[in-house]
């Protein structure tokens, strides 16, 4: 039995009582000390609780990177760092990761810029206490999401093939500067770049590297900033060239992932329950002959990156609570080709499909209003991207579509 030395404050959130002897399997696994007073103080703490685990890993994983890396390009000094891993599609990582990018003093960091821990957001809260912002705060999040919207159309505007994931990590980085706000991704449980970008079969949380885009690929670009308090949060999947847009497969799922989110944005209005948005939302992708994935959801977004309410994007779930407002969260379906199954690469961020398949994802970042919804990342007149027709299959639009057209 662990000795537990006298008077230590139990690790569960908000809680003043002194530790018992029950500790972390995880931590104790990872030779950290954490104590706790009972298994319901801990079961109470293990949503924030195990943002500890991905930050130590993440950490020990840049102290002692991996013993076996494939040999670097002569030329390019490119390398996969993973090679024994058993990748579900073809796409590779292409290390090395550029330089972490750095950000003014004089622009205001989240608590996490340092070390990663996002403890404001391990603030225990109880079920039913979501955020209302008043007139002032709803209108610093309008600002941030605005300009949140004008980075990810700053960086849309550079796909195309040829161009790296890590110049788009650059571009968004430069233009969060330039508007005097953090890319909130940067440290965020030490997730190592400014931007998430996810191509082909990857779900969400791809890191930007020295892979360039090819035409014939998908991409989601998934931008956070944080600006004057406020997070601002929103992403939208693209077609690399034309070979993308005249995919039959690739249109399907990403129009289907963003007609999933108009889907779901046309219930949101004060007392809709959080669980509604997931059975819209798999009625569509089900129709289009595609999954969706239950692994990630919506979330609130506030001054807190990640909060209360949780929006869950499939049917049948057993999300608690109603939207009233005031109320700011985000709906972002992930949708699949194939399986909704997901993993993650070795890199404990990029999240794949475990069949290969393509996904696609779209987020806005949504206000309830006392008579509806205001989508404070909508797409302004020049924003890049936007909806393609279905391709032609044989002189016919393909069956998914024909069907889709029926509802």
């Amino acid at each position: 039995m662990a000795m537990v030395p006298a008077n230590r404050r139990c690790s569960g959130l908000d809680c003043e009582n002194e530790a018992g002897s029950l500790q972390c399997p995880t931590c104790l696994k990872m030779g950290t000390d954490s104590f706790f007073c009972s298994q319901d103080c801990f079961k109470r703490s293990w949503n924030s609780h195990k943002a500890v685990h991905k930050a130590k890993s993440n950490f020990l994983t840049n102290l002692f990177p991996p013993n076996v890396v494939s040999e670097p390009d002569p030329v390019t000094g490119h390398y996969n760092p993973f090679p024994k891993y058993s990748f579900t599609g073809p796409l590779r990582p292409v290390y090395p990761l550029s330089p972490r990018r750095t950000v003014p003093a004089s622009i205001p960091h989240p608590d996490y810029a340092i070390d990663g821990i996002p403890r404001s957001e391990q603030k225990f809260v109880g079920r039913h206490k979501i955020t209302i912002l008043d007139a002032k705060e709803q209108e610093a999040m309008r600002k941030v999401c605005r300009l949140a919207r004008e980075v990810l159309d700053a960086a849309a505007r550079e796909v195309k093939p040829g161009t790296t994931t890590d110049y788009i990590d650059e571009v968004v980085h430069r233009a969060c500067l330039e508007r005097d706000s953090y890319p909130s991704p940067l440290n965020y449980v030490n997730f190592p770049k400014s931007v998430c970008t996810s191509i082909n079969e990857t779900i969400c949380h791809g890191i930007p590297d020295q892979r360039p885009l090819v035409d014939g690929d998908i991409i989601n670009i998934d931008v956070t900033l944080f600006h004057e308090g406020f997070h601002g949060d929103i992403n939208e999947t693209y077609y690399v060239g034309d070979k993308a847009r005249a995919n039959p497969e690739a249109v399907r799922v990403v129009e289907t992932a963003r007609e999933c989110l108009d889907n779901a944005i046309s219930l949101v209005k004060p007392e809709m329950l959080f669980r509604e948005p997931g059975s819209v939302i798999e009625k569509h992708a089900k129709s289009r002959n595609c999954s969706v994935v239950k692994s990630y959801c919506g979330h609130g977004v506030n001054q807190l990156f990640h909060t209360l309410p949780n929006i869950p994007h499939y049917g049948r779930n057993k999300a608690v609570g109603t939207a009233k407002p005031g109320m700011c969260f985000t709906i972002e379906p992930m949708i699949n080709l194939g399986t909704h199954r997901d993993i993650t690469w070795p890199d404990d961020w990029t999240s794949v499909t475990t069949d290969g398949s393509l996904s696609a994802q779209f987020e806005h970042t949504l206000l309830v209003t006392e008579d509806g919804v205001e989508v404070l990342t909508a797409r302004l007149p020049d924003s890049p991207g936007g909806p393609v027709p279905m391709p032609m299959v044989n002189g016919e639009k393909s069956d998914e579509d024909n069907q889709s057209a029926q509802h």
